[in-house]
């Protein structure tokens, strides 16, 4: 299978498209190898590269997010980490895997060593592409959870977050975050103009809110939008064109950047 995404890499000749897509490909096998694993009998997909896999969001992602929905089906992300490892050494992949964190968040990274170098995406022999794989073990209760088959590179069937769970933690991303990250404005941006105008899963939105201590008001159904309003005009806007940038699958898609344009989505909509 390695030989499959040399192949894919050699065909793009550009260089930002050809990480996007060497990065992905290696998700789509990280999440083909949990699946086999049976790691869905407890854990949802949820975050950016759940959106794209699912929805078609036009921008690439860095990391696999997951909660824990059924903990007594859980085999331990340990485990399961060392079942995709196995996969892909089989698979022709040189790999290390570190697991990190102690608390409700548990991560393991994913690193391929010397593939940039095969992709003519590095001249360092110790660059290294990573893929981080997060788990929350305490997620807040109320999403909605689906059963999905997508293929994409390898066929998949997994546990997810509806689409108005998914939008609930980006919403909470956009409020609770402590620092500016372009991404979630641009995901924000695309849930808003999509033509069915989802709304969060007001429900798992504020659990989400109330685990940490939110010193905001009650989140409602007539509110939710003046109070991302709020939060987004007080953003450091600079810094959320060059976020997005590098993941960007058409580059035309920096219009859904638009400042005042998000601002007015979410006025219009509360009127």
């Amino acid at each position: 299978m390695k030989d499959r995404l040399l192949a894919l890499a050699a065909a793009e000749p550009d260089r930002r498209k050809r990480l996007n897509m060497v990065r992905e490909y290696l998700q789509a096998h990280i999440l083909r190898s949990l699946q086999d694993a049976g790691a869905f009998a407890s854990l949802a997909f949820q975050g950016g590269t759940a959106l794209r896999f699912l929805h078609g969001l036009g921008r690439f992602s860095e990391d696999l997010d997951f909660s824990l929905e059924r903990p007594e089906h859980d085999r331990g992300l340990a485990a399961l980490a060392e079942s995709s490892h196995r996969d892909l050494v089989q698979s022709g992949y040189a790999v290390e895997v570190t697991a990190r964190g102690k608390g409700p968040v548990r991560t393991v990274e994913v690193k391929f060593p010397g593939l940039l170098q095969e992709t003519d995406l590095a001249s360092q022999r110790g660059a290294k592409l990573m893929i981080r794989i997060e788990v929350d073990t305490r997620p807040p209760a109320g999403a909605v959870l689906e059963t999905r088959l997508v293929t994409r590179h390898f066929p998949i069937v997994f546990r997810v977050h509806d689409l108005r769970s998914c939008m609930a933690g980006k919403v909470h991303a956009v409020l609770a975050r402590r620092w500016t990250k372009g991404r979630d404005l641009f995901d924000l941006a695309w849930y808003l103009t999509r033509a069915d105008r989802p709304s969060p899963n007001l429900t798992l939105l504020r659990n989400a809110l109330e685990q940490p201590g939110w010193p905001g008001p009650l989140v409602e159904e007539k509110n939710w939008r003046g109070i991302v309003r709020d939060r987004v005009a007080a953003l450091d806007w600079a810094s959320v064109v060059a976020d997005v940038d590098p993941f960007l699958e058409d580059p035309g898609d920096r219009r859904l950047l638009d400042r005042d344009l998000l601002l007015d989505e979410l006025g219009r909509a509360d009127a």
